[in-house]
């Protein structure tokens, strides 16, 4: 907290000054459900969602939807970056400063960018993933600004020329980085699922599980929020490996029995079943570990009033599911909007080996040491997952002859 003192007026009153307060929100260091409460779950095929509710919302901050019909979104990202995907729906962001409610205008009222066609494509230009609309007011492009800052982890490569790279990556560093993503429609059951299963009267998010593994987390400030976006979870990207859980997979029984001799009368029932709903919440809650809880590595987007917009990126585990999403926090630190995107394992991996090569100065050799690797053993592997291109044709052949004559 850092407190200034000004003059107001010298001339007039010495002892009349402003105190002036800035509060810097903290960065989230890890994903808490506290003030939310864990509702059983409802399954549907290889499909889980574990409703999330909240009893007592703040008015003061509203999501909106934001729709958008083009086949292609190319997003401004800073100067000569762009970020190309499909972009289906944004967020709108409203936020009072004086706690009062917000008014429930949509999102969908308001434009924005430029639109054109080519040939049969339509393209939306935007500009940034987080864009500022009016004094109260933010458009954010969900799990886009996420998977943003994701791709531009290490972008820029090596700020020293090593000779084992390519020209290409020493001129443009890792530059186009791409990833791909499936839509939620592919998930098989999920749709159907969205569609039948209970809305809660206090729910404000849910835990998504395909096949007992976390896909999604989705909280919302209110439950009016909740009920208008609860369908998006259909528009959001996962993984491609959520579409062989979705095909393949199962989900088990979270089964629980009462112990008929401690029930004597209906207080007895009401506490046994209060139990209960405490134990499928904590199992519940234990089934997403790999996201609750968990080391994070965040970055402020937007300070909106007393709320703060942040991505996120979980501590790189090669044991465990890693995630990155992007979070709306209060000055209590209280999550008030959560949307996470699972990586792949070779996601992991591509992002892992990158966070290796910074760590040891984007140098081959330090980097295979550091991993009690071969050099030859880390540039096949950077040729397995997609990084080949950043590896000069010497280095490339000298390491083929030599796989070749081991």
């Amino acid at each position: 907290m850092l407190v200034n003192k000004n003059i107001v007026d010298k001339q007039i009153n010495c002892d009349r000054f402003i105190k002036i307060v800035s509060k810097k929100l903290p960065l989230i260091e890890t994903i808490s459900l506290k003030g939310l409460e864990i509702a059983p779950s409802q399954t549907w095929g290889a499909v889980r969602l574990v409703p999330l509710l909240r009893k007592q919302p703040r008015k003061d901050l509203r999501l909106f939807k934001r729709k958008y019909d083009s086949d292609i979104s190319v997003v401004d990202v800073e100067k000569d970056i762009r970020y190309i995907s499909y972009v289906p729906h944004g967020l709108v962001l409203t936020w009072n400063d004086d706690h009062k409610p917000v008014a429930a205008v949509g999102g969908q009222l308001l434009t924005e960018g430029k639109k054109f066609a080519c040939g049969v494509t339509k393209i939306d230009l935007l500009h940034r993933m987080a864009k500022r609309e009016s004094k109260n007011s933010l458009r954010i492009l969900p799990l886009h600004l996420a998977m943003e800052g994701f791709l531009a982890m290490y972008f820029s490569g090596s700020a020293i020329a090593w000779q084992d790279y390519s020209r290409q990556a020493l001129s443009q560093g890792l530059s186009p980085r791409v990833e791909y993503a499936i839509a939620g429609r592919s998930i098989a059951y999920l749709e159907d699922a969205l569609r039948i299963f209970e809305i809660h009267q206090h729910q404000v998010g849910v835990l998504l599980f395909v096949s007992e593994t976390l896909a999604s987390a989705f909280v919302v400030p209110t439950p009016e929020d909740y009920r208008a976006l609860h369908s998006s979870l259909l528009e959001d990207f996962y993984s491609e490996t959520l579409y062989y859980h979705g095909l393949y997979g199962t989900v088990g029984n979270l089964e629980t029995t009462l112990d008929e001799s401690k029930i004597r009368n209906i207080d007895d029932l009401a506490q046994a079943l209060k139990q209960m709903r405490a134990d499928w919440s904590n199992f519940q809650g234990f089934m997403a570990e790999d996201i609750l809880n968990r080391e994070l590595k965040a970055k402020r987007i937007y300070t909106a009033g007393s709320f703060s917009l942040q991505r996120f990126i979980t501590d790189l585990s090669l044991e465990q599911n890693n995630y990155i999403g992007e979070v709306i926090v209060d000055d209590l630190a209280r999550l008030q909007y959560l949307k996470i995107y699972g990586l792949s394992k070779t996601q992991t991996k591509r992002a892992y080996l990158l966070q290796q090569l910074a760590n040891n100065d984007w140098n081959f050799e330090r980097t295979a040491s550091a991993q009690g690797d071969t050099l030859e053993e880390l540039v096949q592997r950077m040729e397995k997952l997609g990084f080949g291109y950043l590896i000069n044709n010497q280095l490339r052949e000298k390491c083929q002859k030599k796989n070749r004559t081991s």
